[in-house]
C-alpha cells in the first residue's frame, strides 16, 4: 500500500475510533455501522480522486459532494430526484431533521432514542469530521492539525454525557490519533529512502547516503514515536485517577454527581430548563413515569427534580453543593416548626426506561427514599443525585414524604428568615430591570406581611394580571426576558416562576425556583401517569416556621395551594396499595376542562380528553442497512460514472509522462541523458558521466535495457500528443508517418513557434527510435508534450477546451482495449474448447503420387 493509502486508512480508523465515544449517547448503537459504511465510501472517493493529478481543492469538493449525496440517500431519499440527487426539497428535509434532532437532544437524557433527527446529527457530524481529517491528514499532508476535529468529536461526546465518556472511549480516540501521527511520520521518513539503522563499518555516511541499509524492521524514529505515544496515553489515564483534585477530568464517569463513597464531593448541575419548553411542545405526551400514592390531595402531588437558587442576570441555575451518602431517614426540613400540621404519605414511583435523568424526581419534602443503585444526597435542596453514571432510567423506588399544611395565620405570622439564608436567597443582579421591583411594589401595595405579598403576586400572574399562557414564546431566562415578560404578558411556566421569584426577592422574601413535574393524569388501574407535557417550574418562597413553600403563579397549570385560598379541604390518608373509590381517587373518563382554556393549550390538545400515553416506540425503523448500502453504491456510481473518462485520461497522461523509476522530474531535467537511458562508459576507469565522456571523445552507448525504456517513453510521449490533439478535435491518422502527422497536427491545430517545434522534435525522436540503427536518446519529452498541450488549448475555443477535459474523445481507447481483450479471451476459450472436444487429432491419409 502506498503512503497516501496508509494515511487514508489511518484517517478513517482515527475518525471511526473518535466516533465510538458517541456510542453511550444513543440507543441502539447500530447507527455506528451506517456511519462507518458511509465514511468508508467518502474516504474511498478521496482515494480514487487522488489517483489523478488534480488540484487538492477538487479532491475536497468531490468528497463534499459525495457526503451530500450519501446524506440524501440515507435521510431524504423520498424528496430527491431519482432518489439520489440533492435538490431544494432535500435541503428542506435535512433542515427539518436537524431541527427535530436538536429538539430531541434537548428533550432526552443520554442514552437518547435513535430518532431520525439524532441519527442525522450523529452520522452527519461523523462524516464532516471524517472529511476534515482526511483533507488535513491525507490531501494536505498535515496530520497534526487533524487532531482538532477529532478532539471536537470526543469533546461533544464527553460534554453531552456530562463527563461520562469513559476511559475506554478516550483510549480509542487518542489511539486513533496517535496511529494517524505515526503513519504520517513513517510516510515522511520513507521519502528519504531506507534509513541506515546500524554501523556497517567503513567511513561514516552522510544524509545523502542514507539510502541505506536497514531491513524491513521499524526504524528508530518510528519506535521512539510509538514509545512516546504509549507513555502519553498512560499518563493521561493514570494521573487523573491518582490525583483526586482533578476529579476525574474528561475520564470521569460521574454523571453530574459528586465524590466517591465517602462524605465529600460536590455537584455542579446543568440547567434542566434547556429541555423544558421542548417537553411542553411535544406532539405526543410520552409517559416518563407513573406512581401510586395515598395522599389526600392528588392535585398537589408535585414531583420535584431540583431547585434553582442562583440568579446571575443571565440565567437561574443550581448552586454547587456538597454531596453525602443517602441517610436512612432524611433530616427534618429546614425552617419547619412543630406547630405546623404535617402528614406523612407513601408513594411508589416507576420511571420509564427511556427517561434518564441524573436527579431523582421526589415529592417535597421527602423523608425516606428506598431505591437501588448509586445515589448521593444533597442536603440544601433535599435532592438525590446519581453517581458514576447512575440515572433514573427504569428505576422503581418508594418514597415517604410530608404533606405540609400550614394555615394562612401561620404563614402571615412567620418571623424573619435567618440572616445567612435571607442574604443568599434575596440577592438579585444589578442587570435586573427597575420595572421588576416597581411592579412588585405596585402589585403588593396594601399587603401587611410577606405572606400577603406572596399571595398578591401569585394572583397577579394567575388571574388578575392579564397574563396568557403560551409555550411558543422565546424561553429566555435572563433579566431582559423577565422585563420583556412583564411588558408582553405572554409566556409559560418558566417565565411565570422566574419572574415571581425575582419580584419576591426584590421585596425581601427569600425565593428560588423548583423544576420537576406537575401532577399527572389518573389511569383506570388507579396509577397516575406523568408525561413530557407535565414538565413544570414553580417558585418556592421561604417562611420561617414553615420552610420552603410552593406557590403556583402559572395559569391553567398545576393547582393553586390550599393555604393560599379561603378554604382548605381536609381528608383522610389512604393506603397507596388500595386507593379508595372517592371523588379524589376514582378515575374519570375525561379530565375536567377549564372554563377559560387558552388557545395555545387548546391547540395542543390539553383542554379536552388527553389520556396519557405510555412510552412510545417508533414504529418506523428507518431505512434498512441493505437499502442504504445499495442506494449509496448507486449514488456513487451515478456521481462517478460521468467522471470516468476524465479520470482515465488524467491517469493515462500521468502514466505516459512519468519519469523512470527512482528518479524525480527535477532529476530528469538535471540529467536529461541519464533520464532516458543510463550511460554505460566504454572506459570503466573513468567516473565521468556519459555526456562528459562524449565531450572528451570517449565512445558511449545506452545500456540495452535502457534503450528499450527510451523507446517506450518516446512512443508514449508521441501517443500522448496524438491523444491530446484528438481531444481537441484533430482525429489521428495512422496511415501517415510521424513527420507527416506532425505537419498535419501543426496545420489543423494552428500551432505556432514553440508548440510547433515541440511537435516536430517528438516526431523526430519517434523516427529515431523506430528506424535509426543506433537511436539517440531524446531529452525533454515531458516538457515538449506540455508545450504542445498548452498550444492546442490556446488555439481552441472555450467549449472545445472544456470538452477536452471533461469528455475527452481519446477515452474511446478504453472501449477498444476492452473489446480487443474480450476478443482475445473468447479466442483462447474457443481454442481451449476445441482441444477439449478433439483431444486426439485424426490421422491424415498420406499423399501418394500415382503413376
Amino acid at each position: 500500500m502506498s503512503g497516501r493509502g496508509r494515511l487514508a486508512l489511518c484517517a478513517f480508523v482515527a475518525t471511526l475510533a473518535a466516533a465510538t465515544s458517541m456510542l453511550p449517547l444513543v440507543e441502539p448503537a447500530s447507527w455506528i455501522l451506517q456511519a462507518a459504511f458511509l465514511l468508508a465510501v467518502q474516504s474511498g472517493t478521496g482515494a480514487l480522486v487522488r489517483r489523478a493529478p488534480v488540484p487538492r481543492a477538487v479532491i475536497v469538493v468531490a468528497q463534499a459532494l459525495v457526503l451530500l449525496v450519501l446524506l440524501t440517500v440515507a435521510f431524504a431519499r423520498e424528496q430527491a430526484p431519482a432518489g439520489v440527487l440533492p435538490g431544494p426539497e432535500v435541503f428542506q428535509r435535512l433542515a427539518e431533521l436537524l431541527r427535530a434532532g436538536a429538539d430531541d437532544v434537548g428533550t432526552y437524557a443520554a442514552p437518547a432514542p435513535g430518532t431520525d433527527g439524532i441519527r442525522l446529527i450523529l452520522i452527519g457530524g461523523v462524516l464532516l469530521v471524517g472529511l476534515a481529517v482526511d483533507a488535513l491528514a491525507v490531501t494536505f499532508r498535515s496530520a497534526a492539525p487533524a487532531g482538532l476535529p477529532l478532539l471536537a468529536l470526543y469533546s461533544v461526546a464527553a460534554g453531552l454525557s456530562q463527563g461520562g465518556a469513559g476511559w475506554l472511549w478516550f483510549l480509542l480516540a487518542a489511539g486513533g490519533y496517535l496511529l494517524l501521527l505515526l503513519a504520517e511520520g513513517r510516510d515522511r521518513l520513507s521519502q528519504w529512502g531506507r534509513v541506515f539503522s546500524g554501523a556497517t563499518g567503513g567511513a561514516p555516511r552522510g544524509p545523502a547516503v542514507g539510502a541505506a541499509l536497514s531491513g524491513g524492521h521499524p526504524t528508530a524514529p518510528v519506535r521512539t514515536g510509538r514509545r512516546i505515544g504509549a507513555l502519553v496515553l498512560g499518563v493521561s489515564l493514570v494521573v487523573p485517577a491518582a490525583l483526586p483534585a482533578l476529579d476525574g477530568g474528561l475520564l470521569s464517569e460521574r454523571n453530574g454527581g459528586g465524590g466517591g463513597q465517602g462524605s465529600g464531593g460536590t455537584i455542579s448541575a446543568v440547567n434542566p430548563l434547556v429541555s423544558l419548553q421542548n417537553n411542553l411542545n411535544q406532539p405526543e405526551n410520552r409517559q416518563v413515569m407513573s406512581y401510586r400514592t395515598n395522599t389526600n390531595d392528588p392535585q398537589g402531588f408535585y414531583l420535584r427534580i431540583l431547585a434553582l437558587d442562583q440568579f446571575n442576570g443571565d440565567e437561574w441555575r443550581p448552586s454547587t453543593r456538597r454531596l453525602s451518602d443517602v441517610p436512612e431517614r432524611l433530616p427534618q426540613p429546614a425552617g419547619l416548626g412543630p406547630d405546623v400540621e404535617v402528614t406523612e404519605i407513601r408513594s411508589n414511583i416507576s420511571s420509564s426506561p427511556s427517561y434518564r435523568q441524573t436527579y431523582l424526581p421526589l415529592p417535597y419534602p421527602a423523608t425516606e427514599v428506598k431505591i437501588g443503585g448509586r445515589w448521593r444526597y444533597e442536603p440544601a435542596g433535599r435532592t438525590l443525585v446519581g453517581d458514576r453514571g447512575q440515572t433514573t432510567g427504569g428505576a422503581q423506588y418508594e418514597v415517604s414524604s410530608l404533606v405540609v399544611q400550614p394555615t394562612a395565620e401561620q404563614l402571615a405570622s412567620a418571623g424573619p428568615a435567618p440572616a445567612a439564608l435571607r442574604r443568599e436567597y434575596t440577592r438579585v443582579p444589578d442587570s435586573l430591570p427597575k420595572v421588576v421591583g416597581k411592579t412588585a411594589t405596585e402589585v403588593t401595595r396594601g399587603a401587611a406581611n410577606d405572606y400577603e405579598r406572596a399571595v398578591k403576586l401569585q394572583n397577579y400572574f394567575a388571574s388578575n394580571g392579564g397574563f396568557v399562557y403560551d409555550t411558543s414564546v422565546n424561553s429566555g431566562t435572563g433579566s431582559a426576558a423577565i422585563g420583556r415578560f412583564l411588558e408582553e404578558k405572554q409566556g409559560f411556566c418558566v417565565h411565570f416562576s422566574f419572574t415571581m421569584a425575582a419580584m419576591s426577592r426584590t421585596l425581601g422574601i427569600p425565593a428560588r425556583v423548583a423544576v420537576g413535574f406537575a401532577p399527572g393524569t389518573e389511569q383506570a388501574n388507579g396509577s397516575v401517569s406523568v408525561g413530557l407535557r407535565d414538565a413544570h417550574a414553580w417558585p418556592e418562597l421561604y417562611f420561617e416556621g414553615v420552610g420552603w413553600t410552593r406557590f403556583e403563579p402559572t395559569p391553567t397549570r398545576g393547582s393553586v395551594p390550599t393555604y393560599t385560598r379561603q378554604e382548605a379541604p381536609e381528608g383522610d390518608v389512604d393506603d397507596p396499595a388500595v386507593p379508595e373509590e372517592n371523588a379524589s381517587t376514582a378515575p374519570t373518563a375525561a379530565p375536567a376542562v377549564p372554563d377559560e382554556c387558552p388557545a395555545q393549550m387548546r391547540k395542543q390538545g390539553e383542554c379536552g380528553d388527553t389520556t396519557a400515553q405510555g412510552p412510545v416506540t417508533p414504529t418506523d425503523s428507518g431505512t434498512s442497512t441493505g437499502a442504504v448500502v445499495g442506494l449509496s453504491l448507486l449514488a456513487v456510481v451515478i456521481l462517478v460514472l460521468p467522471l470516468l473518462p476524465m479520470l482515465w485520461r488524467l491517469r493515462a497522461r500521468r502514466r505516459r509522462l512519468a519519469p523512470p523509476a527512482g528518479r524525480t522530474p527535477a532529476q530528469e531535467r538535471a540529467a536529461p541523458a541519464s533520464a532516458e537511458g543510463r550511460a554505460v562508459p566504454s572506459d570503466s576507469r573513468s567516473a565521468a558521466t556519459g555526456p562528459d565522456r562524449a565531450h572528451r571523445g570517449v565512445a558511449w552507448t545506452p545500456a540495452p535495457a535502457d534503450a528499450a525504456g527510451t523507446t517506450a517513453r518516446t512512443l508514449a510521449a508521441w501517443q500522448e500528443i496524438t491523444d491530446t490533439a484528438w481531444d481537441h478535435g484533430i482525429e489521428p491518422d495512422d496511415s501517415r508517418t510521424p513527420r507527416k502527422a506532425a505537419v498535419r497536427m501543426v496545420r489543423l491545430g494552428r500551432l505556432e513557434f514553440d508548440a510547433a517545434d515541440a511537435v516536430h522534435r517528438v516526431a523526430g525522436a519517434v523516427e529515431q527510435v523506430l528506424y535509426a540503427p543506433e537511436p539517440r536518446p531524446a531529452t525533454g519529452l515531458s516538457e515538449d508534450v506540455e508545450t504542445v498541450r498548452a498550444g492546442l488549448r490556446a488555439s481552441a475555443g472555450r467549449v472545445d477546451r472544456i470538452r477536452a477535459v471533461v469528455a475527452p474523445r481519446s477515452a474511446i481507447r478504453v472501449i477498444w482495449t476492452a473489446s480487443a481483450r474480450w476478443a482475445a479471451f473468447t479466442g483462447r476459450c474457443s481454442a481451449l474448447w476445441g482441444r477439449l472436444r478433439w483431444p486426439v487429432r485424426p490421422l491424415r491419409r498420406p499423399f501418394r503420387p500415382q503413376g
